[in-house]
């Protein structure tokens, strides 16, 4: 059966830094486009990070770029999202996405995560 399983969310003060996990099982994530989306309390989800199947291309929210990086690992069939420079806005629950034919960070993701919390605050 094929799942994503985020890991790394918690409580980091703003300034701080956090690196999320999305470990894929039952497929192989390197053949897929890749995504992470967030949603906050009372507001839509938006597409944070995507990359592409090939990792050539990446794309940011323009509130996250300079601060957040995504990654993947096809060896451990996993991607990866760093975050630094942590503010408040950025609490919300995180979730990964993994698909075949997307709209990049918008749509058409065929596998999501269950969600890791996000909060950032002093």
């Amino acid at each position: 059966q094929e799942r994503l399983v985020e890991s790394g969310g918690g409580l980091v003060q703003p300034g701080g830094s956090l690196r999320l996990s999305c470990a894929a099982s039952g497929f192989a994530l390197g053949y897929y486009n890749v995504a992470w989306f967030r949603q906050a309390p009372g507001k839509e989800r938006e597409g944070v990070s995507c990359m592409s199947s090939s990792d050539a291309d990446t794309y940011y929210a323009d509130s996250v770029k300079g601060r957040f990086t995504i990654s993947r690992d096809k060896s451990k069939n996993t991607v990866y999202l760093q975050m630094n420079n942590l503010k408040p806005e950025d609490t919300a629950i995180y979730y990964c996405a993994a698909g075949d034919i997307v709209v990049v960070c918008q749509g058409g993701y065929d596998y999501w995560g269950q969600g890791t919390q996000v909060t950032v605050s002093a």
